[in-house]
């Protein structure tokens, strides 16, 4: 048995807290994740996993055989790619997280671009809402857009954020065009839960204006909204990287042009500078360099 892939199966079955969530993640079938497991039992002479019908929990024994499982892993992981480092490939594996809405406009296509450049390298994108601890959960690089990320990261500014106001043409030509952002409090809203959900907030040159909104639409993710805009729900408060292929192909027109909305940044985040691993290094120079000229 390969003792370190049956302790990343262990692992990956303890972060998971179930066998059939750690066999759909390492694509392997639920019987091959339980006779790793077995096996590692079996070669340690004690019982990691305390299993039920809903549950899979970690014993005395589990809890310190995971955290020295993760220290292996890890040593393994920085063997590979100082190795790599020495014939100018890059091998292993890298987690990443970012939002749904951001994986789907720009990360998943990045990701593919960045993996033909080095095909040895594996990327597990973990795309949420949710706002992971990436030492818990393993992440190597956190794509989060944000005016101010957490302090205890270290971070790189990608490019800007700027967010607009959309609506589709049907919804406009039934409900009117909003003039000034007062005229919003007779529109149907659709507004983003983590971000702007009761208030948007507008400046033009000097001036300021603030909204109350009631939403008639909420959402936790972007493309959510921008769907129900598109099939004529209301005005959405919507990220450029996510509504600018509608606004050009005209699915799509902003509301209140000449109104800005408040902009944010899209860091890089990571949690150490030291001993940065090459292929995390590669991955952030690439992502700058492609997004330095903002493509949206």
């Amino acid at each position: 048995m390969d003792r370190l892939t049956a302790m990343r199966v262990f692992v990956e079955v303890a972060d998971a807290g179930s066998f059939s969530a750690a066999a759909d993640k390492l694509d392997m079938s639920r019987a091959m994740v339980t006779r790793y497991v077995g096996e590692l039992e079996l070669w340690l002479g004690a019982r990691l996993l305390q299993r039920t019908t809903r549950s899979v929990t970690l014993t005395d024994a589990g809890e310190s055989c995971l955290r020295r499982s993760q220290q292996m892993l890890a040593l393994m992981d920085n063997v590979e790619e100082e190795t790599s480092s020495h014939d100018g490939a890059l091998r292993g594996q890298l987690r990443i997280t970012c939002s749904v809405s951001f994986a789907y406009a720009q990360m998943a296509a990045a990701v593919t671009d960045f993996l033909q450049q080095y095909p040895q390298l594996k990327i597990d994108l973990n795309a949420s809402e949710g706002v992971l601890n990436l030492v818990e959960a393993r992440i190597d690089l956190a794509i989060r857009i944000s005016a101010e990320p957490d302090p205890a990261l270290i971070g790189r500014v990608l490019a800007p954020c700027d967010s607009v106001l959309v609506a589709s043409p049907g919804y406009l030509a039934s409900y009117g065009v909003p003039a000034l952002p007062a005229d919003l409090a007779a529109h149907r809203c659709l507004s983003y839960a983590n971000f702007g959900k009761s208030v948007w907030r507008f400046t033009r040159g000097e001036e300021q204006a603030q909204v109350s909104v009631s939403s008639h639409f909420s959402a936790n993710e972007a493309t959510a909204l921008m769907q129900a805009a598109l099939a004529g729900g209301g005005v959405a408060l919507q990220p450029t990287y996510l509504a600018s292929p509608h606004l050009a192909d005209g699915s799509l027109r902003v509301v209140l042009p000449d109104w800005k909305l408040p902009g944010m940044s899209i860091h890089a985040l990571y949690t150490s500078r030291k001993h940065l691993p090459p292929a995390v290094r590669a991955l952030l120079d690439f992502l700058v360099d492609r997004f330095a000229t903002v493509p949206w």
